[in-house]
């Protein structure tokens, strides 16, 4: 495997075509419209009925410039770019096939063109959430962080989002960010910690030693190769995650893992126990509030749960999963308080519904939480989207997965026989009022994971998951609050 390590400088001046940060109010030839064949594979919630929703581009789409790509199943993390002539590139995850799509889109924001920037071969592992990092917002790139999470030797690639599409099976891993089996590395604000670049990454494992939270931090902006690498720990060791209980305050600290770039998955994995780091059950994705630099620094992350069984059998991890807010500290990112937000093993309440949260973004008011049910047996709905208010804590839920099963189309999207409750998931859903010039905007990944058929086979053309046949969508929506 051929890895390409990006020198220091070199990702703060890749600044050619950035997002663009200016206001969402500005003037804007962006008209939002459907341009897929594929229906809206959602449901809107009460409160949420003028909501518009957009089908953008799906598995079954034609496009212009490109009429032999195929958009590739389990659609995931993705980012979007305001190129200089007005045009947007989006790059997306694709899961379950192990690659990068780019999809470039006319100033109306209509899909005209799409190819894999990285096919299953370069991708290597799972590709699960993703960032993209800009100068205007975190100080360097553009540059595409996207995790793999194949386990704890997974690493995570950084990928120039106008890099040529020919080196499409080549990896692009970064060692810095060390090997776990990460859900989303995600660079914060560069307001948060002025000449410093701090990444947090959220570490999805189940196994004996749990996963943690994790940061890199480099004391020099854009430099992804010689920070150092930390784990979470509370101030008192107590390594148990069911021991955090709702609403109420912790002190921690992260404590570097000496010499990571050296060491193997299995070996940072078992440090948890020399650094007495917090064993959650499956960190997932994570994001920070917007707003300014105080902001900047308040995270929210999710931890999906994990049966009580197994590597769990203790109950000492949650099971339906939860929502966590960690303020951290203006002078050093090493220390801050952590808080449970939502707690979904409290099954009274919207908080009851929960079936495992993977997904969330996070806005200047809102965290939006996207479930991705574990398949315990005893799911009641498909997955939910939850509107968190960051003030208030209310809860309330916005979507509903739409598996479209007493359609007269119902078969196609259940391909293997009727699904059940919570067998489809989300993907990222991301904020893009301010690249498109439309107040409250936002692109949402749709994982319909019944929905296979030959045809999506090997789309990428990578030969390292010749049997993948999903299907996937994106979907456009406007007006949700931020």
């Amino acid at each position: 495997m051929k890895r390409i390590i990006l020198p220091l400088f070199f990702l703060a001046s890749l600044i050619s075509c950035e997002n663009d940060s200016k206001s969402a109010t500005e003037t804007t030839e962006v008209v939002l419209a459907s341009h897929s064949v594929t229906p809206v594979l959602l449901k809107k919630q009460s409160g949420f009925e003028n909501l518009n929703l957009f089908s953008l581009i799906a598995s079954d789409d034609v496009l212009t410039g490109s009429p032999a790509f195929v958009f590739g199943g389990s659609a995931d993390g993705s980012g979007l770019l305001k190129n200089t002539d007005g045009t947007f590139t989006f790059l997306v995850n694709h899961e379950d096939n192990f690659s990068v799509s780019r999809i470039t889109l006319d100033k109306t924001f209509k899909p005209t063109k799409g190819e894999y920037l990285l096919n299953s071969n370069g991708g290597t592992w799972r590709l699960c959430g993703a960032s993209m990092a800009t100068v205007a917002e975190h100080g360097f790139g553009p540059l595409y962080l996207t995790c793999g999470e194949s386990g704890e030797e997974s690493r995570t690639h950084g990928l120039d989002p106008f890099g040529t599409v020919g080196s499409a099976s080549v990896s692009r891993e970064l060692p810095g960010l060390g090997r776990l089996s990460a859900e989303n590395a995600l660079p914060l604000n560069k307001t948060a910690f002025a000449g410093k670049t701090v990444i947090v990454i959220g570490d999805d494992d189940s196994g004996t030693n749990g996963g943690q939270l994790f940061m890199y931090v480099s004391n020099t902006v854009g430099d992804l190769e010689n920070g150092s690498l930390y784990m979470m720990k509370r101030n008192d060791d107590n390594q148990r995650e069911k021991d955090l209980v709702l609403n109420q305050t912790y002190n921690v600290t992260f404590v570097k893992i000496d010499n990571h770039k050296t060491m193997t998955g299995a070996q940072i994995n078992a440090s948890v126990n020399t650094l007495k780091a917090i064993k959650f059950g499956r960190v997932e994705d994570l994001d920070y509030r917007k707003g300014g630099q105080s902001a900047d620094r308040e995270i929210y992350f999710n931890v999906t749960g994990q049966q009580i069984s197994g590597n769990n059998a203790d109950g000492s991890r949650a099971k339906y999963g939860r929502v966590y807010k960690l303020n951290l500290d203006p002078a050093n990112p090493l220390t801050g308080t952590l808080q449970v937000a939502v707690d979904g093993d409290v099954r009274t309440g919207i908080s009851g519904k929960f079936q495992n949260p993977d997904n969330i973004c996070v806005t200047k008011n809102y965290a939006y939480i996207q479930e991705d049910a574990n398949g315990y047996g005893d799911e009641t709905h498909d997955a939910y989207i939850y509107q968190y208010n960051l003030t208030t804590k209310e809860l309330k839920i916005v979507f509903e997965l739409d598996h479209r099963r007493l359609e007269t189309d119902g078969t196609k999207y259940n391909a293997s026989g009727m699904s059940n409750f919570g067998d489809w998931e989300y993907g990222a859903l991301i904020d893009v009022s301010e690249q498109l010039g439309i107040e409250d905007t936002f692109l949402l990944s749709v994982q319909p994971h019944t929905w296979r058929g030959a045809q999506y086979k090997s789309v990428d053309g990578g030969s390292n998951r010749p049997n993948e046949d999903q299907a996937s969508q994106i979907v456009v929506i406007k007006g949700l609050p931020r």
